[in-house]
């Protein structure tokens, strides 16, 4: 099994991986995802521009909004912004959640004709890792979405790191990367409490490393990219 690796906010100078991708955004996108589906979901429904999802929640009957913008302020209107501690209360039994966010979907987009493609967050990082080996991946590429001009990005390169050390068969524990998150340029805008939409919660909930049992496979279904 070969790696790479991929920054979002550097695409246009690198190759476009089309085997396996893991977009991995841990703060906070995917491990909101994660609590969606734990609180029951039946289907999220990643879309990049914040006039796509309205258009797709006018579609679908019942559906719950979740978004955020730049910064991690809620999408005005949403039923709930970006935030995972928001949402672990939340009963979403058998609802379908239409969902933007300013960097982890963009990155699903971005790789969308990937053979086999992963929404990935430290939340769900051994099951992540046991689903690309099931599925018997030959090239494995993880793309980082939370590097940009004022963040370094570590909370998602920790979580890569986590991913790829268990798939080649290290035994390792999350401690140390856990403590990476917690550091990262971003992960520590949770911590300073100067950010209200940043709450300490929602870090406290991202570094529970492998808190679900469960991998976020993303599918194409009717033109639109899925998550189940």
């Amino acid at each position: 099994m070969k790696f790479s690796r991929l920054f979002l906010n550097r695409l246009q100078n690198q190759p476009i991986a089309t085997d396996t991708v893991v977009v991995i955004d841990v703060l906070r996108s995917f491990t909101t995802a994660a609590v969606v589906l734990a609180r029951g979901a039946q289907t999220i429904y990643p879309v990049e521009r914040i006039a796509e999802a309205t258009a797709l929640l006018g579609e679908i009957p019942h559906s719950v909004s979740i978004g955020a913008v730049g910064g991690g302020d809620p999408v005005p209107g949403f039923d709930f912004g970006n935030s995972p501690s928001q949402l672990m209360q939340a009963d979403l039994a058998g609802r379908q959640v239409v969902m933007t966010t300013a960097a982890g979907v963009r990155g699903l987009q971005r790789f969308r004709q990937a053979r086999h493609l992963y929404a990935a967050s430290l939340v769900c990082a051994r099951a992540t890792a046991e689903a690309v080996r099931a599925a018997g991946a030959d090239e494995v590429c993880f793309v980082i979405t939370g590097e940009w001009v004022d963040r370094d990005g570590d909370e998602d390169i920790a979580c890569a790191d986590y991913i790829e050390a268990l798939l080649r068969g290290e035994a390792v524990a999350p401690d140390a990367f856990i403590e990476r998150v917690r550091n990262s340029d971003f992960g520590q805008r949770f911590t300073a409490g100067t950010w209200p939409n940043l709450p300490l919660a929602d870090l406290d909930l991202a570094t529970q490393a492998d808190l679900f049992k469960f991998a976020m496979p993303v599918r194409r279904q009717g033109g639109r990219l899925v998550i189940r």
